[in-house]
Formats: structure tokens, C-alpha cells, sequence
């Protein structure tokens, strides 16, 4: 009977994991978390490695020892297992992504990576919505996380029963993704739920979507911008982006028959022709039978009503939230407003009169 090959945890050691564990360091981040090391010998820690080792080809003893150096942290179980907070309101919502600041670092983020970003829109994605993903997840990049992502999710896997199984799906795949990236699995940080880099893919999403816009042979959603632009566009597009298409319309529901509607909920039920016939008036050159969804959205001195169409339910899939789609959309919306506005020369002074002779 012949052995069965196994394969090491990680490749070789390159600059960028370096970088990455230097990050680690700088955090703070240490294998002393407030909730203990993980114990390698737990039943369902040694049946994970067992898993991993037949399925994926791992080396029992170094992926062991990479499970012996997690941390099972306190801070993310009380950050999982908060009881979800009141809604906010879709004007303190907006107001929180919007500031003239994520603005303008919009601008200047598209100015300093305008080939990489061109590059990755040419999948179809138009930049500003690039810029808009990244700019809502991470402010472009300042706030990315200061988690381990070994130490979220293996606490998450084997301490949070809740969604355990969820989580060691995530981890294997994490595990995998470092075997392919040649990372070491200590180093990357992300939040408190695994996600990852400048655009926050969790490990699976890592995986089936990254990808490598600049040729160099790794996917770094972390540092490198080309890689985050087309990792974006590329997950946008494989959910269903519309090149050439709309995202939203401003509607007017005066004296429109809405019974029936769900207007708090992300459902595409509706139509472009369905939401006419009911007396909702908005613009859009769609064709009748586009999908579409009407939205209320809580304004604060009364509601706004918007139309959703297919692009809008693609930036859903990022974030299943009608809020954070809608966000994604106005600050999309306002860099390139402001990267217009910062084009324009200004107009010339009015000459003065010529002296009378």
C-alpha cells in the first residue's frame, strides 16, 4: 500500500509574511491571550488535525504546532457574543461612512492607484464602487483589524458552540490559504471574525476570489492595491455585477400602492415594471423586467425611498445589509463627485473693465 504524501503547513518564508508578523508585533499581539493558549490535546482539536491531515494532505506535528501557539480570546467571544445593538438609523449610518475625510482619502487613494484601480474596473466594475467597498470596510485600509486571525478563529471553532461548525470551515480554510500564499498562519490580523485585509475577505471568500492583479505571483490583500481592486471587482462580478448598469434610483411612492411590500427587508421580488404599476416613480432606462426592490430607508425628519436594482443586490452579497449597500453606493457616488470637482480648473476671474480713455 503506498504512503500517503503529506505536504507542509507553509511554504518558504517571504518578505511579506515578514511584514505581516512585524505587524503582529507591533499590535501587541501576543500567544498570552486573556483566555489561554488553546490546548492541542482537546478531542476536537485532535480530531481537526486528523480531518485536515487525511483530507488536505497536512503534516500532523507542525499543524499541531501551529494550533498549540492559537489563542482562545475572551475579547472575541464578548465581541461575537454581544446582544445585537438597536438598528441605527439609515441617516446616522450614512453620516458615519460619509465624512468629507473617507471622502477625500477616496479621491486621493484613485489619484495614487489610478493604473491598478483602471485595471481592475476593466472586469466591469466601475472604480468608485471599488473605492466604495474599501472605503466602508476599512476606510482604505487604516482600520483592517488587530486580531490574529489564527487565534479568531480558532477561538471561534472550538470555543463559540453557536456557530463552531461555521467557523472550522473557516479555519480549515484559512489553514489552507496559508499553505498557498506560503504564509505563516501566525501572522496574518484581521477582525475579530477572521476577516481579512484591506477588503475583509474571510478565508473561503480568500480563496475562491482573491485574485492576483498584478502578476507577482501572490494574493496580498493586505499592502498590495492591485490584488485589493481586483479581488473586489472580481467578487462584485462573480455575484452578479451589471456592467453599465445602475445600482439605485431616488423614488416617489405619492400615492402609490405599495400593500404587500416589505419595505425593510432585501428581497428582489419586484421589477422595474412591477414597482411602475404600482404607482412608484423613479428614473432608469431598465428594461421593465429588471429586477428591482423598493427601499425604505429611515431619513431624520422622514423617510427616503429608494429603488434597488441587480448591482445593488450584488453589493449585498459583501454585506447582506440594505444599509450598508446603500452606503456603498452614496460614498461611491461622492468620490466621484469629488474627483471631478478636484479636475475642473477653476473658472477664470472676471477681467475688470477697461479704463475709460
Amino acid at each position: 500500500m503506498r504512503r500517503k504524501r503529506t505536504l507542509p503547513l507553509a511554504g518558504r518564508r517571504t518578505p511579506r509574511a515578514s511584514a505581516l508578523a512585524a505587524a503582529v508585533a507591533a499590535a501587541g499581539v501576543t500567544a498570552s491571550g486573556p483566555a489561554g493558549a488553546l490546548d492541542p490535546g482537546r478531542e476536537d482539536v485532535q480530531a481537526f488535525v486528523t480531518e485536515l491531515a487525511d483530507r488536505h494532505g497536512f503534516e500532523r506535528e507542525p499543524l499541531g504546532r501551529v494550533l498549540a501557539d492559537a489563542v482562545s480570546r475572551e475579547d472575541v467571544l464578548k465581541l461575537i457574543s454581544r446582544p445585537a445593538e438597536k438598528a441605527m438609523p439609515w441617516h446616522a449610518y450614512r453620516e458615519r461612512f460619509l465624512g468629507e475625510r473617507r471622502i477625500q482619502r477616496g479621491v486621493e487613494v484613485w489619484r495614487e492607484h489610478s493604473p491598478a484601480l483602471a485595471r481592475a474596473a476593466a472586469a466591469g466594475v466601475p472604480e468608485p464602487v471599488i473605492l466604495g467597498i474599501v472605503g466602508v470596510e476599512t476606510f482604505f485600509g487604516e482600520n483592517t483589524g488587530r486580531h490574529r486571525v489564527l487565534d479568531a478563529l480558532a477561538t471561534l471553532a472550538f470555543d463559540y458552540p453557536p456557530r463552531s461548525r461555521y467557523f472550522r470551515g473557516e479555519l480549515e480554510q484559512f489553514l489552507l490559504m496559508a499553505r498557498e500564499e506560503s504564509l505563516d498562519p501566525r501572522s496574518p490580523l484581521g477582525s475579530y471574525a477572521g476577516a481579512m485585509g484591506i477588503p475583509q475577505f474571510m478565508p473561503t471568500s480568500f480563496r475562491r476570489f482573491a485574485v492576483d492583479g498584478d502578476s507577482d505571483g501572490q494574493r496580498d490583500l493586505w499592502a498590495d492595491w492591485s490584488d485589493v481592486f481586483s479581488s473586489v471587482a472580481n467578487y462584485l462580478a462573480q455575484h452578479g455585477w451589471r456592467q453599465g448598469q445602475p445600482v439605485m434610483a431616488p423614488a416617489s411612492v405619492e400615492g402609490a400602492n405599495l400593500d404587500g411590500l416589505d419595505l425593510d427587508k432585501l428581497a428582489m421580488t419586484e421589477s422595474v415594471g412591477s414597482l411602475r404599476r404600482r404607482g412608484v416613480r423613479f428614473d432608469t432606462t431598465l428594461a421593465d423586467d429588471s429586477p428591482a426592490v423598493l427601499l425604505r430607508l429611515q431619513g431624520r425628519d422622514a423617510p427616503e425611498y429608494r429603488v434597488g436594482f441587480a448591482n445593488f443586490y450584488a453589493i449585498t452579497r459583501y454585506n447582506r445589509s440594505t444599509l450598508y449597500a446603500s452606503a456603498v453606493s452614496d460614498l461611491a457616488d461622492a468620490i466621484a463627485a469629488a474627483s471631478r470637482a478636484a479636475e475642473t480648473p477653476p473658472a477664470p476671474a472676471e477681467s475688470a473693465p477697461a479704463p475709460v480713455q
